[in-house]
């Protein structure tokens, strides 16, 4: 069994009422000392995307600052995110503005973070290249294992006018992969700042709340995205059965 938290839409730097980036990371602070006092350990922190808000080194030296855990904590690029200073500050790597792909191999799965960025877009697509290695991936290695997709656009429609327009487009090519590998459990994204779950090419598709902000619906009113709720994070369960169940919490952003 799994255990894996997930967070997303930190967007450290955001500057909200002229309060110079602290709000969003007190906010993002608070997430993560919750994660780090939990009596028990997590598998995995998986963060999916808009890390920074305006993709700039100084940002991301900040990102490896509050997201330094006792748990391993993954990450995939967003559309407020830049490829080159993400992989200097945080990766370690020359710069590049090739997609950020990885896997991680944890003992229990394997957890493919996928880059659906499209640089100087807001909305999304895995390029040809990033569903090859996808593919190639998923067909090689410990094929025994369950295996987690994460990528920061939701490649459905969520129903919120705010979001959808700029989703990850491309789907159908997303699908024909996910299919051909039955090993695939869950698939993980943010960008949708709301906690949210639906189905994609038959598997669970489950969105993680905005740390930074809420979106909200229709029927809730207002301007589609709130500042006033709290910061939520999800605990997503993966059993011996390959079943993924989701927990969502509520964190005091004081």
């Amino acid at each position: 069994m799994l255990t894996i938290a997930h967070l997303s839409d930190i967007h450290l730097g955001q500057v909200h009422l002229g309060d110079g980036g602290e709000r969003a990371r007190r906010r993002s602070e608070r997430v993560m000392a919750y994660l780090d006092a939990l009596p028990g350990p997590l598998d995995a922190v998986l963060v999916t995307g808009d890390l920074a808000d305006h993709g700039l080194a100084e940002e991301y030296r900040q990102v490896a600052k509050v997201l330094s855990s006792r748990h391993p904590v993954l990450t995939c690029p967003g559309n407020h995110d830049r490829r080159s200073p993400y992989r200097e500050v945080l990766l370690g790597e020359a710069p590049g503005e090739e997609p950020v792909n990885r896997l991680h191999r944890l003992p229990g799965a394997d957890v493919l973070m996928l880059d659906s960025s499209i640089p100087k877009q807001d909305d999304g697509l895995l390029d040809d290249g990033t569903l090859d290695w996808l593919d190639a991936e998923l067909a090689s290695g410990r094929t025994q294992l369950p295996a987690l997709v994460a990528f920061h656009h939701p490649p459905v429609e969520l129903h919120l006018p705010y979001v959808d327009p700029i989703r990850q487009f491309g789907a159908v090519r997303l699908a024909r992969v996910l299919r051909r590998h039955p090993r695939v459990a869950a698939l993980f994204c943010g960008h949708a700042h709301t906690p949210a779950a639906t189905t994609f090419a038959g598997l669970p598709l489950l969105v993680a709340p905005g740390v930074v902000s809420t979106v909200t619906l229709p029927c809730e009113g207002g301007r589609g995205i709130s500042f006033d709720h709290p910061p939520m994070l999800a605990l997503h369960v993966i059993d011996g059965d390959r079943r993924t169940t989701t927990h969502y919490r509520v964190v005091s952003p004081a």
